[in-house]
């Protein structure tokens, strides 16, 4: 058993964190390459639409622990789909994804959450509750890059029944984003409404 479960951490099928297994990114890439997918639904053509409408790289990402996973890429921004592939976990606070899936928990959730933090993170955990009125009340969360140079804006995605199941984030240079982020959060939020929309409408087999 335990060479099987190695075997399947190796290939991306389960991650391991503070001892505990998740289940990994090749899962719920494909699940989303099928078309199917708990994450609202989300298929590749949504993506790869978004990506066209907006001009920038865009991720799906769910939570895994006290990690936000990329299970799903669109675009042509190479420094974006490099750091995603190199690096598919990210930290829920120091994330736009991860921000508004923290965001969208019941608030005995985010304080358990909140409360488990390193005193590392202190700092983090405090960006993130000055952001947090703000990330519930428009359902959109901004991470800008130490250097300055890249941003992200990511908004939730719901299933048909309203719960939160992913995020969804656009990537770009922060002079191609942070000029454009009225107009790119409205996107975001009329696409993820219209995938729910629709996922209602003709409702596909989930996993």
């Amino acid at each position: 058993m335990y060479g099987f479960i190695r075997g399947l951490l190796a290939v991306d099928w389960l991650f391991e964190q503070d001892h505990r297994l998740y289940l990994g990114p090749a899962f719920y890439g494909l699940a989303i390459a099928s078309g199917h997918i708990r994450a609202g639904l989300v298929s590749p053509a949504d993506l790869d639409a978004l990506h066209r409408d907006s001009g920038l790289s865009a991720f799906v990402g769910i939570r895994a622990g006290d990690s936000l996973i990329y299970i799903a890429e669109a675009g042509s921004d190479m420094m974006s789909s490099f750091q995603a592939r190199s690096n598919i976990r990210r930290r829920l606070l120091t994330s736009a994804g991860g921000k508004v899936v923290l965001a969208s928990l019941p608030e005995t959730e985010l304080d358990a959450f909140l409360r488990a933090r390193k005193p590392d993170e202190r700092q983090d955990v405090e960006a993130f509750l000055e952001m947090l009125p703000s990330i519930r009340e428009s359902e959109i969360a901004l991470n800008i890059s130490e250097a300055g140079s890249r941003t992200g804006v990511a908004t939730i995605v719901r299933a048909g029944s309203g719960q939160p199941v992913a995020s969804v984030t656009l990537v770009g240079p922060s002079a191609q984003v942070l000029p454009r982020l009225d107009s790119l959060s409205a996107l975001l939020k009329q696409r993820v409404e219209e995938w729910r929309d629709a996922s209602s409408a003709t409702p596909r087999e989930l996993i």
